[in-house]
């Protein structure tokens, strides 16, 4: 469920982790045209900040001291831990949706027109005419956005209202999510959410550590393994919380959901105890515990908590055909000011020439149709049926029914990696040792060796069976090098990729019945059926799994220990005496064990070929070999080892211990004392593992690529990991350079690295977040520029709001149309921020599905998406608008024709039914049916995807061709009026039923003039519109003389005044198709 609360006061400073500053606005001049086209709303909506910033007490985030089990001894206030996704509340939901509506020149203008009919001596014709379309625009928006609200409020209520165990000197009482406060002991149970930060102080897991799922947090599927305080996990019960005084000294609330420091600290031990906390001491709010029970400290709440920090509130999205429309209603609005004005001036501005100003300005009102909003709305849900009714992209949903035409404009995709472009499913593919290499096809062979050099190390006599399998590996550490067999080199390597990771094998308790797992750990239960392997990354799982496939089985492991299962049924056992867990700084993870059968300790590391190319021997194999294995989008890792003798292991341990309780730069001073036993290593393999991407990924991004749209990935993976999966979709080809920006933390080092990148041409860039945010902190347009101008770009470690602003960043410097697509819930913010969302239902839940604007089920259906329906909603909108715009301005045509006329009266043309019936049904039905219309079939648009490059252009519904409407409007607008008056003969009467049919009979040609494919229903809708007008005439007898329009003058004054309005257009189409054909005419040909 995604966690959406107001950040207000909230003032991230710049150093806090992935703060963006906003992008540089170009200062413009700013004058009475500026405050007249917009420049009054962003006033407005700087007095409303000012006044909030005022109002609001400004709240700085600080570190806190948490006593356990004592709310009442926090220092400050913290905030309530309530789930808040509404936009609006009872008292603004009717102002807040009719601003929304109203900031709208278009529907403003509607307002103003409808309520100076009230004023008795500006009424024209009847009120019904102008309130009901309003009237019907505004209800219906209402009710969806009630609905939306209604919907939004119940999901918070059930959230908010979820019931937690809570611990109190009393015992057990039973309190809601939203009651939660910051010192509280709660307990979750397995498969509950975790409802605020908190710090993990017992399990009922006797090894004192739980597995939690992190997906809608950080978009991982894997489970993370968190280790409770070994303080309080000691404690003979959980009662005896309550017996000691202690507390937690924690940093204050930050966006970084991968890193904590903080300080347990027990008062009445004697000496006092202290421990030091870190990321695996933690459980975020909305991660889910997924073993045992655990019992926390509640550290942060509600808008500090991690998951709410990273969250983005949802913006109304409003399409880009949208604004274009509204920019040219303002155009139409000003042509009719100034027609008005010229009406009144030919006048001579006597008499109330300011009444009559006004009556000319309602008068021309149809100039701007009420109909364009209520026709475009349909038109948007239409296409959304058309898209969810496709069966090419079967599970699609539309979400938000606003933007369909989006989906056509799009320059930039940004997506994320995992899960989106990969199944997040691995599979091992290569060993390399060196002088030999094993693929798929050869496995059996180390099979085989693990076999043969285990059999023969119980063959030997010796005190204990595994004890022997050390023997051979002793020479190696002291005296000359001796070359090993391969044998040997083989069963080392699998032995270290078996014991340097941190996998957990987990079985499933079929007995367990109260929660507790001691019956099925008793029974040792180790069949291979009944075990799965946890932990955070799906890589190490894999290898894992591969060490067991070819005879090496990891069957157990605590937070002390781990055995392995040798071919022959031999458990070997190993105490863990150090793991130093992989970070992206270090890009590599260790850990020190203990043979108990030997007592031989050793370090075994592995890493990127980047971060451990440093700290093995001297070989001449391991950078070519890195090289080959990328090249086919392999993720690698590099193996190695080291022995220990008793006292260096001794003296390592003391400095790391001291490290640890450090409070200043723990982080440099930790690294600092491993960074000490990772010299010489044994150099013992190099694994590649390949991660699977989703069904046709390649050629999807291959055609998104020729349709001109600019990729970016942007995932929280490791930096090797994503160059790997660049490489392996295409995202990158094959030919093409990679520019990796090197770690950078201050203004020199990115001034000097983005001059080595401006150096480079056509290469993709990788960029970690961390230097991202350096760049853009002091050079932000210069990086975005440069960044624009790559083929791909690749950013690796972003956290989740820092996705969402480099969407904005993209947004504010390119003004191009951006789209994000995503499936977890680290997603939702860049979707949300994006101008086209699209999630993807996966593995990662629905989360990304639901906040986005549509819903997909495969990546690879994105490019039908785009490349056909993104194509027709944008075409079929362009036609639509600038079609309803024309069935407008026709009319004022005739209206100031004829006013001009008859002395410049203010008098209307048609009157009450006649001008409802035009707007409806006379001419709807065969207005709309252009949703039908297509210019390319779907086939060739996707044959052809540069096509869609023109889309993006914006020419389909610009001022030129809106100028091209408007000077047929006025060329039709003026033949059918003179027409008319030259051919009426004795009573005024008849200049109506000659014009208005001939308007009507054009109007009907004009559709059959702008269709490019025929669609049965659009025939159907010409006839039925024509059926629906020659019906009414029977019933219109004050508007229309019945014995004369039965007459043959009245029928071939009208066709002639027809043929006259449409012939030439006709002429004019079919010349230029012959003469300069549109690009997609070509191909259709």
């Amino acid at each position: 469920m995604p966690l959406m609360m107001s950040e207000e006061g909230f003032e991230n400073d710049e150093s806090d982790y992935q703060t963006l500053p906003r992008a540089r606005v170009n200062q413009r001049p700013r004058g009475l045209g500026w405050f007249l086209l917009g420049g009054w709303k962003v006033l407005c909506g700087s007095c409303c900040d000012c006044l909030a910033r005022c109002c609001r007490r400004r709240k700085e985030l600080k570190a806190r001291t948490v006593w356990l089990g004592c709310p009442e001894k926090c220092e400050e206030k913290y905030p309530k831990n309530a789930i808040k996704n509404q936009k609006y509340n009872i008292f603004t939901f009717v102002p807040g949706v009719l601003y929304q509506q109203f900031k709208f020149f278009l529907n403003l203008y509607f307002l103003v027109v409808a309520c100076s009919q009230f004023v008795p001596s500006l009424k024209i014709g009847y009120l019904y005419t102008y309130w009901a379309p309003l009237g019907f625009v505004l209800a219906v928006t209402i009710m969806r956005e009630a609905v939306d609200e209604v919907r939004r409020y119940q999901r918070d209520k059930e959230m908010n209202s979820q019931l937690y165990s809570k611990l109190t000197v009393r015992g057990k009482i039973q309190v809601k999510s939203s009651d939660i406060q910051v010192g509280d002991l709660i307990i979750v149970d397995k498969n509950q959410r975790i409802p605020a930060d908190m710090i993990f102080l017992r399990t009922s897991e006797k090894n004192g550590s739980c597995f939690i799922r992190t997906d809608q947090l950080d978009g991982e599927t894997d489970w993370k393994l968190k280790v409770a305080v070994g303080c309080t996990q000691r404690l003979p019960a959980v009662g005896d919380l309550f017996s000691i005084s202690a507390y937690v000294y924690a940093q204050r609330p930050q966006l970084d959901i991968h890193s904590f420091e903080g300080n347990f600290t027990r008062e009445d031990a004697d000496p006092q105890v202290h421990e030091s906390l870190s990321i695996e001491n933690t459980l975020w709010a909305s991660t889910v515990v997924a073993s045992g029970t655990v019992i926390g400290v509640v550290i942060y709440t509600g808008k500090e908590t991690r998951s709410v920090l990273n969250t983005s509130y949802a913006k109304n999205k409003v399409g880009l055909l949208d604004l274009e429309l509204n920019r040219l209603t303002k155009a139409l609005f000003l042509a009719q000011v100034v027609l008005s004005v010229v009406m009144v001036a030919v006048q001579g501005f006597v008499g109330p020439w300011f009444r009559n100003l006004f009556r000319f300005v309602v008068l021309f009102s149809y100039i701007i149709p009420i109909s364009l909003r209520v026709n475009l709305d349909m038109g948007k849900s239409a296409y959304g049926w058309m898209i969810m009714k496709d069966e090419n992209i079967p599970g699609t949903v539309v979400r938000t029914s606003t933007i369909p035409e989006e989906l056509g404009r799009l320059v930039y995709l940004l997506t994320d990696k995992t899960g989106t472009l990969t199944q997040n499913e691995m599979v091992f593919k290569r060993l390399h040792l060196g002088t030999v290499s094993y693929g798929t096809d050869t496995m059996d062979e180390i099979q085989n060796h693990i076999v043969q050099s285990y059999a023969q190390v119980t063959s030997q006599p010796s005190n204990s069976g595994p004890s022997g399998s050390t023997l051979p590996r002793k020479p190696q550490t002291s005296g000359p090098k001796v070359r090993k067999s391969v044998s040997s080199r083989i069963h080392e390597a699998v032995k270290a990729i078996a014991l340097c990771h941190n996998v957990t094998p987990v079985y499933e308790s079929h007995a367990a019945v109260n929660g507790e797992t001691e019956s099925a750990e008793a029974d040792q239960d180790f069949s291979d059926d009944n075990r799965t392997y946890q932990a955070s990354s799906p890589d190490e799982v894999e290898l894992v799994r591969w060490t067991q496939s070819v005879g090496l089985t990891l069957v157990n492991r605590d937070l002390a220990s781990l055995q392995l299962r040798t071919p022959s049924g031999q458990i070997l056992s190993f105490l863990i005496l150090q793991i130093f867990p992989f970070t992206s700084e270090s890009k590599r993870m260790g850990i020190i064990v203990r043979e108990e059968s030997t007592g031989e300790i050793t370090f075994y590391m592995k890493g990127a070929d980047v971060a451990m190319a440093s700290i093995v021997q001297y070989n001449d194999w391991l950078e070519e070999e890195c090289g080959n294995m990328a090249r086919e989008g392999l993720r690698t890792l590099v193996v190695a080892k080291k022995s220990l003798s008793e006292e260096q292991y001794q003296d390592f341990e003391n400095r790391y211990n001291q490290a640890k309780l450090s409070i200043h730069d723990r982080g440099l001073k930790v690294a600092a004392v491993v960074e000490s036993l990772e010299r010489e290593m044994e150099l013992l393999c190099l694994t590649g593992v390949e991660d699977q991407l989703q069904a046709d990924v390649r050629p999807t991004l291959e055609l998104l690529r020729n349709a001109g749209i600019k990729i970016w990935m942007l995932t929280g993976d490791k930096l090797e990991t994503a160059t790997c999966i660049a490489k392996s979709s295409h995202l990158v080809s094959r030919n093409q350079d990679i520019h990796v920006f090197k770690p950078i933390s201050s203004r020199g080092e990115a001034h000097l690295e983005l001059n080595a990148f401006r150096r480079k041409h056509d290469c993709a860039l990788v960029i970690s977040g961390d230097s991202l945010e350096v760049c853009l902190r002091y050079y932000e347009h210069e990086f975005v520029e440069l960044a624009c101008q790559c083929p791909a770009v690749v950013c690796c470690r972003c956290s989740p709001t820092q996705k969402a602003q480099i969407v904005t960043l993209l947004q504010q410097h390119t003004a191009n149309r951006t789209c994000a697509i995503g499936d977890g819930g680290n997603d939702v913010s860049m979707i949300q921020a994006a101008d086209c969302g699209i999630g993807i239902e996966g593995k990662e839940g629905k989360q990304a599905s639901l906040a986005a604007d549509f819903s997909i089920t495969q990546f690879k259906h994105i490019g039908r998406l785009l490349m056909v329906h993104g194509r027709n909603s944008y075409k079929r909108s362009a036609a639509l608008g600038q079609f309803v715009m024309h069935r407008g301005m026709i009319i004022s045509a005739m209206q100031a024709v004829f006013s001009s006329v008859f002395y410049f009266a203010s008098v209307p043309l048609y009157q009450g039914f006649l001008m409802v019936g035009y707007a409806t049904m006379y001419t709807m039905f065969p207005v709309f049916s252009l949703v039908l219309d297509q210019d390319v079939k779907p086939e060739m648009a996707l044959l052809y995807p540069e096509l869609y490059k023109d889309l993006t252009k914006g020419r389909s519904l610009s001022f030129k061709t809106f100028l091209i409407w408007v000077l047929i409007s006025v060329y039709q607008g003026g033949i059918l009026m003179y027409g008319a008056l030259l051919l009426f003969e004795s009573e005024f009467v008849h200049v109506v039923a000659i014009s208005f049919t001939a308007l009507i009979l054009t109007e009907l040609l004009m559709v059959a003039l702008t269709v490019r494919t025929w669609h049965w229903l659009m025939v159907v809708a010409e006839f039925f519109s024509l059926g629906c007008y020659l019906a009414s005439l029977a019933f219109l007898n004050e508007y229309f003389d019945l014995s004369f329009i039965t007459t043959w003058p009245f029928l071939w004054k009208v066709s002639a005044i027809t043929l006259v309005s449409c012939l030439p257009l006709y002429i004019i189409k079919y010349l230029k198709r012959k003469f300069s054909p549109p690009s997609y005419s070509k191909l259709s040909s």
